[in-house]
């Protein structure tokens, strides 16, 4: 198959836009639609093929739209449908792709469905929810906990049972073993289908279904005081349930309904082993399951090296990998790896074998933001305050210029933004050929163009405690080393197995472009380059 025949989500990279975030059009402090619109000309110049949109339905906020109240319109911070609709014909006049988050596991408190459901035990729509009698002397039916703290069960005074939510108690967790529920939300994707849409996001896929029995969680025997009062137990009756793999499959199943290339990305944190389940049977499943490797381990090249190995090697015959540095719910990449490897990084995911997804401003190397006390807003961090678990960091606003508020915003942005923007923006780093934006647009267009780099073999070459090394390779093509100082220490490679020479291509520090390797490269600390080897 040809780089032409390819899908457009095997050979492009996806860019995750948070919308409150992005860009805000009308001075309300929230990014918007209309925002977003106009930066859609650095998107294409930066060469991102796909546009990722974090939820921008109608919702009571309390968990910044993930707590849906309609999945089949736009909310009013955002924007309206129009504004959608023109966005998307704009994405696709220049090239691009949007993918919309979907949220299928829960719906917020206030949706229609949920108000009929908790209006009595007789409602039609009563079993679209998990609704259970309380358990001994009141307690609830089992001992599951909320992601975000305390029990996963809020009692209903009016019907005198409680409901599952699996976050807040704003966000009740629907029943997808009821057939009704399933077609409700298969029609919410053709919805957007239908609009023209390119894909989804499925927000917590592994969740969606639960142990019929309502067992009890095991205790976590790794369990630290540090860690979120989530983790006391193993979810293993309340995520990952065996009949997830039939839904996923369905859904694929409506984007395979229309034509082009609709792509299904999965939410699934879990282990690799887990993860490869959602490629599903004959890769039926989702196109691609998000890799969160890189959000996890250890910043170690001898890790990150046995990861990537264990990964290529547990993925089913045909099946695409991907790889992601940074989002919404975690720390940006600049903040746990340093702002020095933040370059080692950019060459890493857009090198390795699969789809990258780039996390808005990590492109210019953006930072967790420290948000006092007062002004936290995230969920997670206002109900367990003491853990430091607060999401807001990574959230902050865009970085675009000098201007007032970094350019995001004309009002008060609804989260600071950090006080480095002045040196640290958009407009700056286009103008200053050695910046982390040129090295993300450098590397990007390079990628493009090669063939081992965008749909290439990988294979480790070398590995120790500073350095990672592989090559991509393409029948036919040129072939690529990439050698990464993933320390502050200079390091030496000189493989035992290994003879090469070649011109260094891109190197996060641009001095070095242009040089001729052969035998042993030396390193500066937080350095990564890119060579063509010869031929």
């Amino acid at each position: 198959m040809t780089a032409d025949q390819l899908p457009w989500w095997q050979t492009g990279i996806i860019y995750q836009v948070y919308p409150r975030s992005f860009q805000d059009s009308n001075g309300d402090g929230i990014g918007d639609l209309k925002g977003v619109l106009q930066r859609l000309d650095y998107l294409r110049w930066l060469g991102i093929d796909a546009i990722w949109l974090s939820p921008i339905f109608p919702s009571p906020m309390a968990d910044f739209g993930y707590d849906v109240s309609d999945y089949v319109n736009i909310h009013p911070l955002f924007g309206d449908l129009e504004d959608f609709e023109e966005l998307l014909h704009e994405v696709h006049a220049r090239g691009m792709k949007l993918l919309l988050d979907l949220v299928p596991n829960h719906t917020s408190s206030l949706h229609p469905w949920f108000v009929e459901s908790r209006s009595s035990k007789n409602n039609p729509k009563r079993d679209w929810y998990i609704w259970k009698d309380a358990g001994p002397e009141g307690y609830p039916p089992n001992n599951w906990l909320s992601v975000f703290g305390g029990s996963a069960w809020e009692w209903d005074e009016q019907t005198q049972q409680y409901y599952y939510h699996a976050f807040l108690k704003e966000q009740p967790d629907l029943n997808w073993r009821n057939p009704e529920v399933q077609e409700a939300m298969f029609d919410v994707m053709r919805f957007w289908l239908n609009k023209g849409v390119d894909g989804f996001r499925v927000d917590v896929l592994w969740f969606i279904f639960k142990d019929e029995q309502l067992r009890d969680n095991p205790p976590n025997p790794d369990y630290t005081q540090h860690m979120p009062a989530y983790d006391q137990l193993l979810p293993v009756y309340s995520t990952d349930r065996p009949e997830v793999q039939g839904i996923t499959r369905r859904m694929r199943g409506v984007l395979e309904e229309y034509t082009g290339d609709r792509v299904l990305i999965a939410e699934v944190y879990l282990p690799i082993r887990e993860l490869m389940m959602y490629y599903g049977v004959d890769n039926k499943g989702a196109h691609l399951p998000f890799n969160f490797l890189l959000l996890s381990l250890p910043w170690d090249a001898l890790q990150i090296a046995a990861a990537i190995d264990h990964y290529e090697g547990a993925l089913p015959l045909q099946s695409w990998p991907n790889w992601v540095l940074s989002n919404h719910d975690r720390p940006r990449i600049a903040s746990r790896a340093g702002a020095e490897q933040a370059g080692v990084a950019a060459m890493l995911l857009l090198t390795l074998r699969g789809t990258p997804t780039v996390y808005y401003g990590d492109e210019i190397g953006m930072r967790d933001v420290a948000i006092p006390f007062e002004e936290i807003q995230d969920p997670q961090g206002l109900n367990m305050p003491d853990k430091n678990m607060s999401r807001d960091p990574a959230r902050t606003p865009m970085q675009w210029d000098d201007g007032p508020n970094a350019g995001f915003t004309g009002g008060r942005p609804w989260l600071r933004v950090d006080g480095d923007y002045p040196r640290r923006n958009v407009q700056l780093q286009k103008k200053y050929p050695w910046s982390m934006l040129n090295l993300y647009r450098r590397l990007i267009a390079l990628r493009r163009q090669e063939p081992a780099l965008h749909r290439g073999h990988y294979k480790t070459v070398y590995a120790d405690t500073q350095l990672l090394a592989y090559t991509r390779h393409s029948e036919g093509s040129d072939v690529f080393l990439v050698v990464l100082n993933l320390t502050h220490r200079p390091a030496y490679f000189k493989p035992q197995d290994f003879t090469f020479g070649g011109t260094v291509e891109i190197a996060v520090s641009r001095e070095r472009e242009g040089n001729k390797v052969s035998g042993i490269i030396s390193l500066n600390g937080d350095e990564g380059l890119l060579v063509r080897l010869d031929k």
